[in-house]
């Protein structure tokens, strides 16, 4: 089975990752009390997709992405993993493994079809006890839990954003960060999409301002905050600062897709590229204490114009665009959280400290767009 080549009407565009024909989006959580953590599962079509990664923060948590290096043997793969739980997270991979093999699907390693190894690749951010229990963290099921939600969802569905997934207990600077997602439709026809998981040590808002760094530059003017909620909103979180004694070990993880057909060098560059969306929206960025790292999907539904040799420069424009959209999407769709036990920290919203201001990227996704499932 090939991926689909028809992308979504206009009309039933999601401004979302799964605007790629074919990618579909599934989000778990860990229950329990203490529990804020998750996995988030992006589900490529049946087929897989050509896939990169760039990593660019100085303490990564991944698995498997050595095997994306266009020198490898890897052409496709058909699952990216997004977690919580820093490097004990990386577990929920394996639940993913399980269901693709299931399925056949995989790399092909013997006469038989069912003989296959899928290659997962996977990150982590770290969220270890922001809900006061140490030990909450994504496991097997978990990941199993979010793959299987991506593939009960309908081609084109929202996506759920804010605390959702693997951005349930993820914080960007002082704020509640979380998931955010965004698309792009060139004149080409062409799609590319991002899903961001923001959990960033750097901040995502001008201190001077109160404005999201990611606003600036955007389609419509930033417009600041009057001075007394500003004003405000810094005592708040000065407070809450004071009650999340922790230190900033964070993470941003990025999964930008596209339905144009793309090599795997192409596919890297992408990824690349992609990088500098994340440097609009955050800073910092890429500190020793972050491991940011962007994954790029291209599906190949939609040739490049051939006659055009720099045909590939609005796909890399497009995906940074489409990520510093998602993570201010993402702070925009948080909702606060009072932290219990020890260590587990007073991260408020964007929405806390500033209102729900009008816009597209103001609020969260339809809650019908949200798949999560209760994972142990």
């Amino acid at each position: 089975m090939t991926a689909p080549t028809t992308p979504p009407p206009a009309s039933a565009r999601r401004d979302a990752l799964t605007d790629v024909a074919g990618v579909r989006v599934g989000h778990a959580r860990v229950e329990g009390e203490g529990a804020l953590t998750g996995t988030t599962v992006v589900l490529a079509p049946e087929g897989g997709a050509v896939a990169a990664v760039d990593v660019r923060g100085g303490g990564p948590g991944t698995r498997e992405t050595d095997a994306l290096d266009p020198r490898n043997l890897v052409q496709r793969i058909d699952a990216v993993v997004l977690t919580g739980g820093s490097a004990y997270g990386l577990d929920a991979a394996s639940g993913v493994m399980a269901w693709l093999e299931e399925r056949g699907r995989g790399v092909r390693v013997g006469p038989d079809p069912a003989q296959v190894v899928p290659v997962v690749p996977a990150a982590c951010v770290f969220d270890l006890g922001r809900g006061g229990d140490w030990r909450a963290r994504p496991d097997a099921s978990t990941g199993r839990a979010a793959v299987e939600a991506a593939a009960a969802s309908e081609p084109g569905a929202a996506v759920g954003q804010g605390c959702v997934g693997a951005g349930t207990g993820a914080v960007a600077g002082q704020l509640k960060g979380g998931v955010g997602t965004a698309s792009v439709l060139l004149p080409s026809g062409v799609t590319v999409a991002a899903l961001v998981v923001v959990n960033a040590a750097g901040s995502v808002l001008d201190p001077h301002t109160g404005v999201l760094y990611g606003e600036y530059g955007g389609a419509e003017p930033a417009v600041a905050p009057a001075p007394e909620v500003h004003r405000a909103a810094r005592q708040r979180l000065e407070e809450a600062r004071d009650a999340s004694a922790r230190p900033p070990l964070n993470t941003t993880l990025a999964v930008v897709a596209t339905d144009a057909a793309l090599g795997r060098a192409q596919a890297q560059k992408l990824a690349g590229t992609a990088h500098d969306g994340l440097a609009r929206a955050v800073r910092p960025v890429h500190l020793l204490t972050d491991g940011d790292t962007v994954f790029a999907l291209a599906t190949g539904a939609r040739e490049l114009d051939p006659a055009d040799p720099v045909a590939l420069n609005g796909l890399l424009a497009a995906g940074a665009d489409a990520v510093t959209r998602a993570i201010v999407k993402a702070v925009r769709a948080a909702t606060g959280v009072v932290g219990t036990g020890s260590g587990g920290g007073t991260f408020p919203s964007y929405g806390d400290l500033y209102g729900a201001p009008a816009g597209p990227d103001a609020s969260p996704a339809d809650e019908s767009g949200r798949s999560d499932s209760p994972s142990a």
